[in-house]
Parts: C-alpha cells; structure tokens; sequence
C-alpha cells in the first residue's frame, strides 16, 4: 500500500523543478483516433455518455451536462481514466450539487462529460476518450482548456445549455477561456462536494457552472444554490450601471499587450470606475500562485497515489501523481501556513474595490501538436548547471519504490511543453488559494487568430450574485 503522507528524501525536487514538471509526459493524442465511448451524436469528444434530449417537448426543458467527476446514481463516474471505467461500479447515489436539479421537471440531464484524466490536466488533453476540439481551433487544433474540457465544449457548440464543471486550480475558468464561454468558479464551501471525485475537497475544489452567456451561467446557479435567481435579480437592480461599481485593475507581468489592452476596452465599454492596484498586491498574487499550484500539484499525490500501480492509468497522470509525491514533501506545508495571510490581502483589497479585475489568461490558447515537447534533461541543465547523469539518477531514485509502474525516467524528463505553456497562461489558482468566487466571460480580441479572449473578475466570498451583474453590464456593453 502506498502512504501518500510518506515523505522520502528520494521524492524531493528542486522548486525550479515544479511548475514545469506537473504537466505529465505522455505524447499528445490525435483527435480522431482515441477511444469512442459517447453517442454518435456527441461529436467533438465533449461527451462520455450523451443521452439525447427528448423531442417535441414543448417549451423544451434546460439541457443540462454534467462532468464525469460528479455521480450520477446508476452510472460510472470515471473521472476521465480508462481504469475508472472498467473498474468502478455504478454510482449509488448522485452527487448533493445534482439535487436541485433531479427536483426541476423543466431540466433534463444529457449526458456526462469529458475531462482530462483525474482532472489535472490544465491542457484538456484526455489520451483516452479523446480530447474535445476548441471551436476556434480549426486546422490548427487549439487546446480547449483543462480540466472540464468537455464542459466548455459542449456549451459552446450547442450540445447542452448549461454544463457543471469543478474548479481546482481554474478548471471552469481556463476552458471557458480557451472556448469563448462563460464559467462561474464558486466560493470554497458554497456548493457541497459529496459525491465528487476530489483533486483537493479540504483546500482548492469547487462546483461551477458554464454558459454560453451570463444569462445561461444565472440558471446553472439557479441549480446549484436555491434561491440564486432572485439573488442575482436583486444583485442587478441595485447596481444598474457600471459607474457605481468599483474594478481593481490587477496588471501582471509576461502578459499579451493585446489581451491587457482587450480587458481595459471592456472594462471602459461598461463605465466601470476602474482603480489600478499597486504592485505589492501582484507580488502577493505571484506568491500566491506559487503556493495554490505547490497545493494542487501535492494534492494528486494525496488523493490518487492509490491509482500508480493500476493498468488504464495513463503515463501522462502517473507522472503527474509521483512529481506530486516532491512536492507534498518539500512545498506543501509551507504554502499552506501563507494562505491566511493572502486571504486577508484580497480582504483588505475588497474594502477599497468591489472586484479584482484581471485576464483569465495571459496569452491565446495554445496549439494541440506532438512536436510541442522538449528535453527537460537540456533545460534544467542549462539552469543549474547538471550533469545528465545526475538528473537521470535523481528521477530513477524517484521511481525507484514503484518498480511496476510504466514510467520512465525518459518519461519524467520529456517536459510537455504544452502543459508547461498552460501552468504559465492562466491567472487563476491564486482565487483557490484564497477561496474566493471568480467570474470568467469572453471578450472581443482583436488582430489575433482567435476572436475572444477572457476577463476574469474576482469578488469576495459569497459574491457570485454581483458578480455576474457585473458580468452583464460587460456582455451588454456597445
């Protein structure tokens, strides 16, 4: 039996180590070629089981998709894996966030939806059900964004009207990103987790809605919170206009100039009063992103060390959970004891602005392409100066307890960049870090290949009312 607790000093990893790593090393897949477990009719990947809306139903109910990390009684949760799929047994119950929802004759579930394996794959990239298409991607085979990459697919092609996702370290958001729809990450606590497969239930996960447009993104609320629809009616009424809502304008380093310049056109278009935050407040947040990312990235090693030794496991998230296993020893403890002193940063803010205003990503999307890897051998050496030797010593003594496992030093050493890419790219696991509700909704970009990029708005606890108010103003916005 593996301890996850265990801390060997064969597991530690240099920090410049961690980012990067996290990503897996599993070659990327080919869309068309992966495994077809969905209905003809659920193109796209977005789906792992599709069940047709019921025809001629007059008014037509709301077409909600569910993750496949959340139960659904009588069905598999797989959470992505192969393993789970052929391993599990049928849910029992469904999950406490479905109860609502099971209530309303006017909603009808469609279906379960792909994500990327044990959700933690920031790109979407399933090497198992295959990894649904960014609608933007055309040829060029954009990453829809991770983990609930089927959620923000199936939204955006019209496939269901609204999607539950989970948010771990900006799995709502960072799809709704890549695919040009709207994703709500909740307050930690709102919504209950029973039920649903965890990355990290006590510190980062989350329920959430997406939508195609806030107006979706309100009834998916609707389902998740009673009540939530006159919450967000009220909400509206008092704030009517945007100059009376005060933006924190948070700038960060390493940003496109044309995605900073797309946040402060909306952000104008909607007469908000926008106040740009000091620099102490991004040092803070870069701080914080560091340490949500050391959480999330030793919670794998926490909640899925029990799944290293299973066949249908894919090498891409069993190097994910033992670079994990570094993490928890060296990082873990340490980030945790400064998440009450960022939490009381973002409450100082919020005394003087009403939301945080800053990207959901710092670039576009991605290509999905197998010549995205590099040697992470040449890279790290190049930073510290290591013998190849030493470096292929280091991860042997990493894998060395787990002797059965199909992983390779090799395996560990190929950095896929394009994970690497998107662990940079998104904004998002510092609101984790703190616990706090994030709203992400697209906006116009121009001279750039894709046509939206993303506006992530931050609110205080228990604000997801506001702040998709806030959020109509800038989609109703000329």
């Amino acid at each position: 039996m593996i301890n996850p607790h265990r801390s060997p000093t064969s597991w530690i990893l240099s920090g410049s180590l961690l980012p990067i790593l996290l990503g897996g090393c599993a070659l990327l897949p080919g869309y068309g070629t992966s495994h077809t477990h969905t209905h003809p009719g659920a193109h796209d990947h977005a789906f792992i089981d599709y069940w047709p809306p019921a025809e001629n139903i007059t008014p037509p109910p709301l077409r909600l998709a569910v993750k496949d990390n959340i139960d659904m009684k009588g069905v598999v949760t797989t959470a992505g894996s192969e393993y789970l799929l052929k391993n599990r047994a049928p849910a029992t119950h469904d999950a406490e966030c479905l109860a609502i929802a099971r209530q309303r004759s006017d909603v009808q579930i469609v279906g379960k939806l792909n994500l990327s394996e044990f959700a933690v794959s920031p790109s979407g990239i399933n090497d198992y059900f295959g990894t649904p298409r960014n609608p933007f991607g055309g040829w060029r085979r954009l990453i829809p964004g991770g983990s609930s990459c089927g959620s923000a697919n199936a939204v955006a092609t019209k496939l269901a009207d609204v999607a539950f996702g989970t948010d771990t370290a900006g799995s709502v958001r960072v799809p709704a990103a890549c695919c040009g729809v709207v994703g709500l990450k909740t307050t930690f606590g709102l919504v209950s987790l029973d039920g649903v497969f965890p990355v990290d239930a006590q510190h980062l996960d989350t329920v959430g809605p997406l939508a195609r447009d806030i107006a979706g993104t309100v009834q998916g609320m609707d389902l998740l919170q009673s009540g939530f629809a006159a919450k967000y009616a009220a909400a509206a009424a008092a704030r009517p206009t945007g100059q009376t809502i005060r933006i924190g304008r948070l700038r960060l380093r390493g940003t496109d100039s044309r995605i900073d310049k797309a946040v402060d056109e909306a952000l104008a278009r909607a007469n908000f009063q926008v106040i740009d935050l000091d620099d102490s407040l991004r040092e803070k947040w870069d701080q914080a992103k560091k340490d949500g990312s050391s959480v999330a990235e030793a919670a794998t090693w926490l909640s899925d060390a029990k799944y290293l030794n299973k066949s249908g496991v894919t090498s891409r998230t069993k190097s994910i959970i033992l670079l994990g296993a570094g993490v928890y020893s060296t990082h873990y403890r340490q980030a945790l004891a400064r998440r009450e002193a960022w939490q009381h940063a973002l409450r100082d803010v919020f005394e003087k602005v009403d939301f945080i205003a800053l990207p959901t990503l710092q670039g576009l999307p991605p290509k999905v392409s197998p010549s995205l890897k590099i040697d992470l051998l040449k890279a790290q050496a190049r930073v510290d100066n290591w013998q190849n030797t030493d470096l292929l010593n280091f991860t042997d003594s990493l894998i060395a307890p787990f002797k059965s496992i199909p992983v390779t030093s090799l395996q560990l050493l190929g950095i896929d960049l394009l994970e690497a890419q998107m662990l940079n790219l998104q904004n998002t696991v510092a609101v984790n870090f703190a616990g706090n509700p994030a709203l992400a909704l697209p906006i116009p970009l121009h001279h750039a290949s894709v046509p939206v990029t993303s506006l992530q708005l931050i609110g205080p606890p228990r604000s997801e009312a506001e702040l998709l108010a806030a959020g109509r103003l800038v989609e109703a916005a000329p």
